[in-house]
């Protein structure tokens, strides 16, 4: 009797050479783009944070509008309109850090890494669409969550006009803000390849931690480092309102978040490098 023997796979690298078709970034790029669109997460995750950004916005803008004190200390008409920002980096964190661990729990990072066995392109490719996409939309959604919330705050005279360099700046902030959190949910996503994990360390990082040493560390201390915390550093590029708070200039605090979000990208990419999937 004989026995049957299955055929020996055929690596999909040398086969994609052979057959004319070079790894180049573009195509990993563009093999990303196509996973990433399919994602149903995607649409789920992104139409949560424009949501959170502008109907929070206007929510706040009203709360200001309504109350006999106005506008909390602090804040300013920018700011209070772009509230929602602050809520929509969950969304967007979550599924900046699903983006990798969804591979790792499905198994398909196998697949994506036995089609590009540099392994890195890969990594470089899912942070650049996922880049894009969050600042992409969340521009639309931070502009109109401004225009809304100055169209409210404006019927007691509070409000003020995308004509002030610092909204202009605080518009274009908050999507550079919203990016860089998403970039470092997926560096800690690659880091860790754990979902549960990935998103609850992302959650200490951006909330738990800064409202523990805004709470608990006496300010004498907490003055030392509070301030290069990544959600407390990028936090001047929005509201304007750095100085005593926060004494980074609003695009030195968003260099030190991009620092720390390449820090954990460079982690994680070390860690892709040299480890199995």
């Amino acid at each position: 009797m004989t026995t049957a023997t299955a055929p020996a796979a055929i690596p999909v690298a040398p086969l994609a050479r052979e057959s004319g078709l070079r790894v180049t970034q573009v195509r990993v790029l563009r093999s990303e783009w196509v996973k990433f669109r399919s994602l149903r997460s995607t649409l789920w995750t992104m139409g949560l944070s424009v949501v959170l950004m502008i109907g929070l916005g206007a929510m706040f803008s009203a709360i200001s509008v309504n109350s006999a004190e106005g506008m909390d200390p602090g804040n300013t008409a920018i700011s209070t309109s772009l509230t929602g920002t602050f809520f929509a980096q969950l969304a967007v964190g979550v599924l900046g850090a699903l983006l990798i661990t969804g591979e790792y729990t499905t198994g398909m990072i196998r697949a994506s890494l036995a089609v590009v066995p540099k392994r890195l392109p890969v990594l470089w490719a899912k942070l650049a669409v996922l880049a894009a996409v969050v600042f992409a939309t969340m521009l639309v959604a931070s502009l109109v969550a401004f225009e809304l919330g100055q169209a409210i705050l404006s019927s007691k005279d509070l409000g003020t006009s995308l004509s002030d360099p610092v909204a202009v700046r605080s518009v274009f902030g908050a999507a550079l803000y919203l990016s860089a959190a998403a970039v470092t949910a997926a560096g800690i996503g690659a880091l860790l390849r754990n979902t549960a994990a990935s998103i609850t360390t992302y959650v200490a990082i951006f909330f738990l931690i800064p409202t523990l040493v805004a709470t608990i560390i006496p300010r004498s201390w907490a003055a030392h480092f509070a301030q290069y915390l990544p959600s407390n550093a990028g936090t001047g590029l929005i509201d304007g309102t750095y100085g005593l708070e926060n004494p980074l200039s609003p695009w030195a605090g968003f260099a030190a978040m991009c620092a720390f979000a390449a820090a954990v990208v460079a982690a994680a990419a070390w860690r892709l490098h040299h480890t199995d999937a």
